[in-house]
């Protein structure tokens, strides 16, 4: 249940409860994806919220593609994250936090950008990364982790210019709070983690435009 302990460390990450299971959102086959998107043609990312509003709220699926979570099986990140896995790893972490942010947003009634979204979902990207990283090699900083994240990165060719321009942007913005993150308080003389703990919960609670204001500071 990979995308479940997923789930399990974004909420504690940031002290957030859950009150949905991802499970129970799931959609791994491609053509029904389609299908809930309304679209004729197989989508062409492996993740993908579906969003639709009703008279009730919102109707809401995670698409990640079987094969993404077929190959993570065989090569789990929770036992050994590296670069035979890190693209896969991404993918289902960004499906897991865009679920969780959306609907713990959407529980306290507040309004959430799609580049509020994308946002949140590279520093949780950064951040789970950085837990399972160092738990794995016993405390030893994964220095190529940043750079590979947020320098050695593309974006697919088939995205238009507004969202290409979406993924950019939020890639930009958490690479300089990421950068912070580091500088203040794992490079230090002194690490301080407990510190960063903090100033992670803070950053998940702030709204779309202090989000962007905190990552220019």
């Amino acid at each position: 249940m990979l995308l479940r302990e997923l789930q399990g460390l974004l909420t504690g990450l940031y002290d957030v409860a859950a009150s949905c299971d991802v499970y129970d959102f799931l959609v791994t086959d491609a053509a029904r994806a389609a299908a809930l998107q309304g679209a004729g043609n197989k989508p062409h990312v492996e993740e993908m919220l579906l969003l639709a509003e009703s008279d009730d709220g919102i109707e809401l699926s995670l698409y990640l593609d079987e094969r993404v979570l077929d190959r993570l099986m065989k090569c789990c990140p929770l036992r050994s994250l590296g670069e035979d896995n890190l693209a896969d790893f991404c993918t289902a972490i960004e499906g897991v936090s865009h679920f969780l942010y959306l609907v713990w947003s959407v529980e306290r009634a507040r309004s959430v950008s799609l580049l509020e979204l994308e946002l949140q979902a590279e520093v949780d990207k950064y951040a789970i990364a950085l837990q399972l990283m160092l738990r794995q090699s016993g405390g030893s900083f994964p220095s190529a982790l940043f750079r590979r994240l947020f320098d050695q990165v593309s974006f697919m060719p088939h995205l238009g210019e507004a969202e290409r321009n979406r993924y950019v942007e939020a890639n930009r913005h958490a690479a300089r709070f990421c950068q912070r993150l580091e500088e203040r308080f794992l490079r230090a003389r002194t690490a301080r983690p407990e510190a960063m703990l903090a100033e992670l919960r803070r950053f998940y609670r702030l709204g779309n435009h202090a989000k962007l204001r905190h990552c220019a500071e």
